[in-house]
């Protein structure tokens, strides 16, 4: 595996490996994406064996992959989160032969992880985006709605995300609060969307453009 060798190469190894792991935690992909990514991650580490402890990278691989879990599920401020993806870098830049290979390989996992989000589009989401939604708080006397059928007339409204949506949140629509996802993008609490799209109890927004 002398290819390795060559910071394009570890470009494009890290870059689906990203993809393929955040994307086991996206989408249900029956655990080919999860070992396919850890595949080739692993792969990349015992190349650089000669560079330091695959245990340490490894570690800071899985530490930052828990941390990124942890507070998706539990935080869901994106503070951990990135402590988490920071630790998951540094763990493919540090066995790097050079400066050149090692930004070569952490721009590749960031985009990598972002690109990850595009699966949502093609494949069935994980029940875990359900647990996000905050279904068991979504009672009338909290001020939400059920979501069924009869929110299918919210299509082509406009609304305000009432959190931050990571891609799921809660948005108000005329006075009233629904749980939404959006397709892989990350809002912000307070900005302008529209409903594009209402499927059984998923409700799908984007963002408005400016001057719409």
């Amino acid at each position: 595996m002398a290819v390795l060798n060559s910071p394009f190469i570890g470009f494009i190894v890290i870059f689906i490996a990203a993809l393929l792991l955040f994307g086991e935690m996206l989408v249900k992909s029956k655990g080919i994406f999860g070992l396919l990514g850890a595949g080739l991650f692993l792969l990349y580490f015992i190349y650089h064996l000669h560079r330091g402890s695959p245990l340490l990278m490894l570690g800071l691989l899985i530490f930052g992959l828990v941390l990124i879990i942890i507070d998706s599920k539990l935080i869901t401020n994106g503070s951990v989160a990135l402590i988490g993806v920071t630790l998951m870098i540094l763990a493919c830049v540090l066995p790097t032969p050079s400066a050149l290979y090692g930004l070569a390989v952490a721009a590749a996992f960031i985009l990598g992880t972002s690109c990850s989000f595009l699966f949502l589009k093609i494949f069935p989401a994980r029940s875990y985006w359900s647990k996000l939604t905050f279904s068991d708080q979504l009672s009338s006397e909290a001020g939400y709605n059920a979501m069924n059928e009869s929110h299918k007339a919210l299509v082509g409204k406009d609304g305000t995300t009432e959190t931050s949506f990571r891609p799921v949140g809660i948005v108000e629509i005329e006075g009233k609060r629904y749980s939404a996802i959006t397709d892989g993008i990350w809002l912000k609490k307070g900005e302008a969307v529209s409903v594009i799209s209402v499927d059984g109890t998923k409700i799908v927004v984007q963002k408005k453009a400016a001057g719409t």
